[in-house]
């Protein structure tokens, strides 16, 4: 259940993103009285699941078909609506339009008034940003109604009273388990994700901890990015620390055939005191199938039990969770309060995630890139709306920006073509413009190919 709610969220999210970047193109290019010939949701190779169009004044419909139904022809100023059997995206056909779904050699060999290519560069500018513009627009709406109806809660890093747990990457630099943050750069982070992205991002040269009641400096090298790209950390280099607080035991698994229950509290293993969670299942798992001895608190007593660690390193209790152990930060909007809140939280992510880009160009970067597996794995795996929305509009700033690059076959390389057109006065030929779709888009189907190839290579030999 849990890897197929994976896939329900990514075909949802996706699907909506797709559906709301389209129809920005659609609304520009209705305004200006450009023809828009098909609007899909999801492709429809071979055939279509559903099509829809507006004949004379009734709308008809056609179900599982191949191709649309003959009559349909004479209404060429209407858009056929329909839902594709491949959800990988969609498409928007705008007539006299060069792209994926007509080539130059198919456009009739004279512009008509309301083809995409007889438009003034300006409207053709517009049509083009239309999907960038509504997908970063539904990420702001998206943003807002989250802090509306949710609010913001966090865990101040400052004040995690059990300090941070850090990978073996940041440890290298000098940062130790159990530290905590007192400042970067001399200022004060307010949630892990700030100071995640001044240490990877931002440059930061140094920060202060505070280690068992002492201060300590730890310099950041500048390349400390690029070195936890390398480690596959997936989780990022540090995370709060927390005690081992039993939530719920498995049945028919060791901990439960041993005794343990939900509130017990584990602090030693094999005679040996440890408080952090993480400090349990990295032992744990160098005791696969073996005997371990573990001592817990139950109430006030202390007690110890003696469980069989399975083949995969665990004993089958389930953690309690973490946020559970802190006192967190709430703020709540009202609904005036929320707009500039969420206007906020959509450029912060934007500038972030641009900041973040550049890490793609380096090795390590292009090493993680990731395909849908990597994208599908960032959803729970239990539904939760909240997680959802947050997903959906994160993943709307990512589109957002990607289409904008100037590469052809994306938004950005219509717009660099258009561009160069007010600038030049002089318009690129139709042929032109189709073989660099071309190349553009065999570029992106090898990126595709070689993204979702890192998400197998790492599915199945890591």
């Amino acid at each position: 259940m849990g890897i197929g709610m994976q896939i329900l969220g990514l075909i949802a999210s996706l699907s909506l993103l797709v559906f709301v970047h389209e129809l920005g193109h659609f609304i520009f290019a209705r305004i200006f009285h450009t023809r828009v010939d098909k609007f899909y949701l999801f492709f429809n190779p071979g055939f279509s699941i559903m099509r829809m169009k507006k004949c004379g004044d009734k709308f008809q419909f056609s179900f599982f078909s191949s191709d649309s139904p003959e009559d349909w022809k004479n209404y060429p100023e209407t858009t056929e609506w329909g839902i594709g059997w491949l959800p990988l995206g969609g498409y928007c056909s705008i007539v006299g339009m060069v792209d994926e779904t007509t080539k130059a050699n198919e456009l009739p060999a004279e512009p008509q008034p309301w083809e995409f290519r007889s438009k003034p560069a300006w409207q053709r500018l517009l049509i083009i940003v239309g999907g960038v513009l509504m997908n970063f627009l539904s990420a702001i709406i998206i943003y807002v109604g989250l802090m509306a109806y949710y609010g913001e809660e966090f865990i101040p890093v400052t004040e995690a009273k059990y300090g941070m747990q850090f990978t073996e990457c940041a440890q290298e630099i000098g940062f130790q388990n159990g530290d905590k943050i007192v400042s970067v750069d001399g200022k004060k982070p307010e949630t892990i994700g700030d100071f995640s992205t001044a240490l990877l991002i931002d440059g930061v040269k140094k920060v202060t901890v505070n280690r068992q009641g002492g201060l300590y400096d730890v310099n950041i090298p500048e390349d400390f990015g690029q070195r936890v790209l390398a480690s596959g950390d997936k989780g990022g280099f540090c995370m709060f620390n927390f005690p081992f607080v039993i939530d719920l035991v498995m049945e028919d698994y060791p901990a439960a055939k041993a005794g343990l229950q939900a509130g017990d509290s584990l602090v030693a293993i094999n005679g040996e005191n440890y408080f952090s969670y993480f400090d349990y299942q990295n032992i744990l798992l160098k005791h696969k199938n073996e005997n371990v001895e573990l001592g817990f608190y139950r109430g006030d007593s202390l007690m110890s039990v003696v469980v069989m660690v399975n083949e995969e390193g665990k004993i089958g209790a389930y953690v309690k969770d973490f946020i559970s152990t802190f006192d967190t930060k709430v703020v709540k909007y009202n609904f005036v309060q929320s707009i500039p809140a969420g206007i906020d939280k959509g450029f912060e992510t934007l500038g972030t995630y641009v900041k973040q880009f550049k890490l793609v160009f380096t090795k390590e970067g292009a090493t993680q890139l990731g395909g849908f597996g990597t994208i599908g794995s960032i959803f729970p795996k239990i539904w939760d709306w909240e997680r959802f929305w947050n997903m959906t509009a994160f993943l709307g700033i990512i589109l957002a920006f990607m289409n904008i690059i100037p590469i052809p076959a994306l938004d950005g390389g219509y717009l660099l073509f258009i561009i160069v057109e007010m600038i030049t006065r002089k318009k690129p030929s139709d042929k032109f413009i189709g073989i660099a779709n071309t190349i553009g888009f065999t570029i992106l189907i090898l990126l595709l190919i070689y993204a979702n190839g890192l998400d197998v290579i790492r599915a199945f030999f890591k």
